[in-house]
């Protein structure tokens, strides 16, 4: 299948969610590409990081893909992978319309702040304009990303993204936990910490990738 991470926003951890969910695919057995469809190169920076942490053996295979080339070469390269993680940056681009355009499904974190919800609006028209252009309908996820531990605005944030029609609201948010970026700056993910692993942060984006990805894991109680 193919994956998109999507939205209107910078700085919603579209990248880390992106770099989390390959390893989590490939750490499954399967045959993983990443593209890094974002000119910023958060992706590219996390696997040249993680070549040099585990000796080049980053478990995927990362390509550079931007502009509206980006749908046809993912149509050739589609067929040689289980699945296709594309990261894509935090606007309406050229590059996230392709991505949106040929992926099966879209993933859209947002963090539980007024203007980040407000942008979900315009992104919701971008993701009408897509879906009126597909043969088949394209699934699209949204998930609280980032959120603090305990908060008011995850709640009514939460209430906000449940209430909208185009994405189906996964009530599995991700909190802002320091394992993240403490394993993102050795190009790691949370699974890959050892001794340094946090049980919270491992469990609850195990269990959103569960509900995510539509590979055939069972979602454990």
């Amino acid at each position: 299948m193919i994956f998109t991470t999507a939205g209107e926003k910078g700085g919603s951890g579209r990248s880390t969610i992106a770099e989390h969910f390959t390893v989590w695919l490939s750490k499954q057995d399967f045959d993983v590409l990443l593209i890094d469809a974002d000119e910023q190169g958060t992706a590219s920076d996390f696997t040249a990081w993680r070549e040099q942490t585990l000796d080049g053996n980053v478990g995927y295979t990362l390509v550079q893909l931007v502009g509206a080339n980006l749908r046809k070469q993912v149509e050739t390269m589609k067929s040689k992978y289980d699945h296709i993680v594309i990261d894509t940056g935090g606007r309406d681009t050229t590059s996230q319309r392709a991505a949106l355009f040929v992926a099966d499904v879209a993933i859209v974190p947002v963090q539980p702040r007024s203007h980040d919800i407000w942008t979900l609006a315009k992104f919701t028209e971008i993701l009408d304009e897509i879906q009126s252009g597909r043969a088949t309908p394209l699934t699209a996820y949204t998930f609280l990303n980032r959120a603090d531990i305990t908060s008011l605005d995850n709640r009514e944030s939460a209430e906000a993204l449940a209430g909208l029609e185009q994405m189906t609201f996964v009530d599995c948010a991700i909190k802002n936990r320091k394992a993240y970026p403490n394993a993102g700056a050795s190009g790691l993910t949370v699974f890959e910490m050892g001794e340094k692993s946090d049980a919270k942060a491992i469990n609850e984006i195990t269990e959103l990738f569960k509900r995510i990805s539509h590979v055939n894991i069972p979602i454990t109680a």
